[in-house]
């Protein structure tokens, strides 16, 4: 763009199973990458055989409806930091995305199209995620905090559920905001996957305001001629 920002948007027709995507690049995650600490977590449990401990179900709690960065900072401790986010990605099937230095979970690199991938693993039966794995996930982004509600659960028909994890984070070496949106909502009655990614931001505000912008342009190519309009309103409660 313009300013020197940019974006990137992947988007999957749940029904059609039509994939539209545009823009490219490696983005920086920022909080999104807590649904991959949250996948990781849930495969770990899986291969023991076992339900997630007390402190493995507050952690992902606060992560996801609140995107609460302690919790996801101990979550991403105790999975081994990036080799194990590493190796959990790759069983999903994520060949783009890198866990970030040390303790910088935020600064792991994704593309919009690895994040796709990701949502199918959550939103979608052919998965390595069981059921109930799947269950817990969707239910987490579904209630997230009101005040995170934004990016793609903007395109939201009115009354309908969605399922949401956003990230922003301010750049410390420009100052310029990372804004990322990535979840499941049904628009124009056809449900959606949806994963935009972007950065170069002057302020959070206008990277939230762009990265909708894009959503919806992004939907409204995946539905192709007809009547329907994405975009209907924000519903008043969330779901999945």
């Amino acid at each position: 763009m313009a300013d020197g920002s940019r974006v990137s948007v992947a988007v999957l027709d749940v029904d059609s199973g039509e994939t539209v995507s545009y823009g490219d690049g490696v983005f920086v995650t920022a909080s999104v990458v807590k649904l991959d600490l949250l996948a990781a977590v849930l495969l770990r449990a899986q291969d023991a055989g076992r339900e997630l401990g007390r402190a493995e179900r507050s952690c992902a709690a606060a992560m996801i409806v609140r995107s609460d960065n302690d919790a996801a900072s101990a979550l991403w401790d105790d999975l081994g930091r990036a080799a194990g986010l590493d190796a959990a990605d790759a069983r999903l099937g994520l060949t783009e995305t890198e866990g970030g230095d040390g303790p910088l979970w935020g600064l792991t690199r994704t593309t919009a199209v690895d994040r796709l991938v990701l949502l199918r693993q959550v939103f979608g039966a052919d998965s390595v995620l069981g059921a109930a794995s799947r269950a817990y996930a969707r239910d987490l982004m579904g209630r997230v905090v009101p005040e995170q509600a934004w990016g793609v659960p903007s395109l939201a028909d009115a009354g309908t559920g969605w399922g949401v994890k956003n990230g922003w984070l301010p750049r410390d070496a420009t100052g310029l905001w990372v804004v990322n949106s990535v979840g499941r909502v049904t628009a124009g009655g056809r449900a959606y996957l949806v994963a935009a990614l972007s950065d170069g931001n002057a302020t959070k505000e206008r990277g939230v305001a762009r990265l909708e912008e894009a959503v919806r342009t992004a939907v409204a190519a995946a539905e192709g001629p007809g009547p329907r309009a994405a975009g209907a309103g924000r519903p008043p409660r969330p779901g999945h």
